[in-house]
């Protein structure tokens, strides 16, 4: 079943906002909640990350019904990619590698600015690539 657009953009502009306030702060513990989130919205889509279910719960009754969808998939997967990247922040900044904490929590921020300002989703495109580039069995 296709979902709203609307969700994953609001989700990544929330995302957006955490992680620019711990790349000010240097906060472990919030970039261990964003992991969190990531990994919910990986394990059972991005309606089920905590952004998600604030989306469809307070969010979208307040707006018109929703005029495009998109599959799934691709937006899981770049939760998954989100994952990785805050996995990566998250363990440099518990092992005291700060400039690792900096590097992958701004590379995951720049791919979460690109899809709440632009509608860009980098996590997305990279899902059509792997599955345009990985054999299929027939």
């Amino acid at each position: 079943m296709d979902i709203d657009v609307r969700g994953p953009r609001f989700g990544a502009a929330v995302t957006a906002v955490v992680l620019a306030v711990v790349l000010v702060t240097g906060s472990a513990w919030l970039l261990a909640w964003q992991t969190l989130a990531f990994a919910l919205g990986a394990a059972g889509g991005v309606g089920r990350s905590p952004y998600g279910l604030l989306f469809r719960r307070v969010i979208r009754p307040r707006l018109g019904p929703p005029t495009e969808f998109e599959a799934p998939e691709p937006p899981r997967f770049a939760q998954t990619v989100g994952l990785v990247f805050a996995g990566v922040g998250l363990a440099g900044y518990a092992l005291g590698v700060e400039w690792l904490g900096i590097a992958a929590t701004g590379a995951a921020l720049a791919a979460a600015f690109l899809n709440a300002a632009f509608g860009y989703c980098l996590g997305c495109e990279m899902y059509l690539v792997v599955r345009r580039v990985t054999p299929r069995a027939e």
